[in-house]
C-alpha cells in the first residue's frame, strides 16, 4: 500500500511527518483509504484517544491529516504497527487484499486479536476470503460496508452494516460510533455485505423508476424540478420504501396478520396508480418497463401473494415466452 508519505528525522509520532514506527503502544485507530467519503469518515476518528493513523495511495490525501496531528505512513503494515483497528476503504476487493498481505500489508504486522473493518463495497465470498486471510494470523475481518454518502461520513450520520465474530464487532463499535448514528451487526462474516448489496439493490432500482416517471413526467410537459421537490417532500414524510419493511420476512403474509388490511388497502391504491402510469406512457408513446413490472409485482412484494410465480411469469413475458 503507497499510502500518503510524510517523512522527517527526529519528528515526534503524531505530529506532521512522523512515522511513529518508535511507539510501543498501539491505541491509535488506523485509516487506509482517504477517498471522498474515506476521508470524511477519518476526519471523525482526528481525536481518537489514541492518535489517528492513516495512509493513502495519493500523498495529498494525507497531508491535511497529519497538519492536524495524525501519523501519516506509507504502508498497511506501517499503520499495523501502530493500530490495533483498521478501517478500510478503499475501491474494491483486490485493494483490500493488497493492503492487507504481502510484506507491506497489514498482516504482516499485526498482532493476534486485531481487527480489520473492511468498508469498501465488496463481495460476500470476497469478505469471507479475506476473513480466512486474515485468521492465518489470528487477525479478525469485520466487514462494514456504509450507507448515507459523503455528507452522512461528515456528519457521523452513517450507517454502518456489520458482519463478524460479535466480540470483534464489540471491539470497534465505539470506532465506527465516531462516524456512524447507526451501527447494525447483521450477522456473522459476509453479512454486511449482504445488507448492502440489498440496500443498494432498493436505491438503484428507484433510480431506474425516477428514470422512467421523469421520462412520462416530462413528455406530458411537466417542470421536472418541482416534480422532483414533490418527490423528495414525500419520501420525508411517508419515509419512502423503507416504510412497508415492517416484517420479519418476505413469505406471504398469512390471512390472520393484522398488517394484511393495511397491506392490501396500499395493493388497491398502488395497482390502480400503476395502472395510470403505464396508461399514460402508452398514450404518450413512452416505454413504461419499469411501471409494468411493478404493476405485476406489487402483490408479491407486498407480502400478498406467492413471490416465485409472479417472478417467474414476469421473466416468461420479459423474454417473450
Amino acid at each position: 500500500m503507497n499510502g500518503g508519505e510524510r517523512s522527517g528525522e527526529g519528528e515526534q509520532p503524531g505530529s506532521a511527518g512522523a512515522t511513529g514506527e518508535d511507539m510501543t503502544e498501539r491505541c491509535a485507530v488506523g485509516f487506509i483509504g482517504l477517498g471522498n467519503i474515506g476521508a470524511p469518515m477519518a476526519k471523525r476518528l482526528r481525536d481518537w484517544p489514541g492518535g489517528l493513523v492513516v495512509a493513502d495511495a495519493r500523498s495529498e490525501a494525507t497531508e491535511p491529516f497529519a497538519a492536524r496531528g495524525a501519523t501519516a505512513v506509507t504502508t498497511g503494515a506501517q499503520v499495523a504497527r501502530l493500530a490495533s483497528i483498521i478501517c478500510v476503504m478503499v475501491q474494491n476487493a483486490q485493494q483490500v487484499e493488497a493492503v492487507m498481505s504481502g510484506t507491506d500489508g497489514i498482516l504482516a504486522a499485526a498482532q493476534p486479536g486485531d481487527v480489520v473493518v473492511v468498508h469498501s463495497t465488496i463481495s460476500p465470498t470476497d469478505a469471507i476470503r479475506l476473513g480466512e486471510l486474515a485468521d492465518a494470523h489470528g487477525v479478525h475481518v469485520v466487514d462494514a460496508p456504509v450507507s448515507g454518502g459523503a455528507m452522512g461520513a461528515a456528519e457521523g450520520t452513517l450507517a454502518v452494516m456489520v458482519g463478524g465474530d460479535e466480540s470483534a464487532v464489540e471491539r470497534c463499535r465505539s470506532v465506527l460510533e465516531q462516524f456512524a448514528s447507526v451501527v447494525v451487526h447483521m450477522g456473522p462474516l459476509g453479512s454486511g455485505t449482504r445488507t448492502k448489496v440489498a440496500r443498494n439493490l432498493i436505491t438503484f432500482a428507484s433510480f431506474a423508476a425516477v428514470g422512467e416517471a421523469q421520462r412520462i413526467a416530462e413528455a406530458a410537459g411537466l417542470d421536472l424540478n418541482k416534480l422532483g421537490d414533490v418527490v423528495r417532500h414525500s419520501d420525508r414524510v411517508t419515509g419512502g420504501a423503507g416504510a412497508i419493511m415492517l416484517r420479519p420476512t418476505a413469505a406471504e403474509m398469512d390471512p390472520s396478520d393484522g398488517l394484511r388490511p393495511i397491506f392490501e388497502h396500499t395493493a388497491t391504491l398502488g395497482s390502480k396508480d400503476l395502472a395510470l402510469a403505464v396508461e399514460m406512457a402508452n398514450e404518450l408513446g413512452v416505454p413504461s418497463p419499469v411501471a409494468q413490472l411493478a404493476l405485476q409485482m406489487l402483490r408479491p412484494a407486498l407480502g400478498l401473494e406467492p413471490a416465485q410465480q409472479s417472478i417467474q411469469q414476469s421473466v416468461q413475458q420479459s423474454i417473450g415466452q
